[in-house]
């Protein structure tokens, strides 16, 4: 794909939610600084009503002036596809950095994460894919990005169409099975993202990528289980996001707790 309406696609940034990203040109007539902006073009055909929901989900996030979500631009419909603009951060996802992140900034990456979901969950809003690839780098810490518009799309899916099968280790099993994701669904996925970004694997071991049915047989039918060698602070974190929904912290308390811890580590 060359590019999409006014944005000249220069190389993939990889795929993830129903779509795929894209480093583009910034067009002159956004008024923005840089040269660069990240596209998504999602893979589903955009109708007049998808078009209105998303955007506006898209602009009730853009109201949320937090230094934790990823900044977005533009969004569009262009020969029945959708897309949206957002800043381009160079230094990779935790899923894909560019040099190698550990220790404190590991944690620091996914506190500000935590804060990220606790801004959109203070305007009434779920992000719904809150995974590795969605952690966008910085240089002193990280960006949530890529609301899940999968709702909105594919409205009620909830065993399949959520990316690869590896990604189902995020989505709480409830939601798989069909619930409506809320706040405290957010919050199990930074448990799990936490103790992947710290352990290095997951709760439920490696999933087979390309078995979906396996992978998803594995996650409804297994207890997520903590890695032995996994810090002490960390791990009780991860048990309190990944307990019963209405004992989970809020993502605000699981921020407040991986800052403090971050200088530690």
């Amino acid at each position: 794909m060359q590019g999409i309406a006014d944005y000249e696609f220069l190389r993939s940034l990889g795929w993830g939610n129903h779509g795929q990203c894209f480093l583009a040109r910034r067009p002159p007539r956004l008024p923005v600084g840089g040269e660069f902006t990240a596209v998504k073009v999602l893979a589903c055909e955009s109708t007049a009503d998808t078009y209105r929901k998303a955007t506006a989900l898209l602009r009730a996030i853009a109201r949320i002036h937090s230094p934790y979500l990823v900044t977005l631009y533009d969004a569009g419909q262009h020969d029945g596809v959708f897309y949206y603009a957002m800043e381009y951060l160079p230094e990779g996802s935790l899923a894909r950095p560019t040099h190698p992140v550990r220790g404190a900034a590991v944690v620091r990456a996914v506190a500000d994460v935590a804060q990220a979901a606790a801004s959109l969950h203070s305007a009434g809003l779920v992000h719904g894919a809150i995974k590795p690839g969605n952690v966008l780098l910085t240089t002193v810490g990280a960006k949530l990005a890529d609301p899940g518009l999968a709702q909105v799309f594919r409205p009620g899916i909830a065993l399949t169409g959520r990316g690869s099968a590896a990604s189902l280790e995020y989505v709480e099993p409830s939601v798989l099975e069909g619930a409506v994701p809320g706040p405290a669904a957010d919050v199990w996925s930074l448990g799990v993202l936490l103790h992947r970004a710290v352990a290095g694997v997951g709760v439920y071991g490696e999933l087979p990528a390309e078995d979906g049915m396996t992978a998803l047989r594995r996650v409804l039918g297994q207890r997520p289980s903590l890695a032995a060698d996994l810090p002490a602070p960390i791990a009780e974190v991860v048990r309190d996001c990944l307990a019963p929904s209405d004992h989970r912290p809020t993502a605000a308390v699981v921020a407040d707790r991986l800052a403090a811890q971050s200088v530690g580590v």
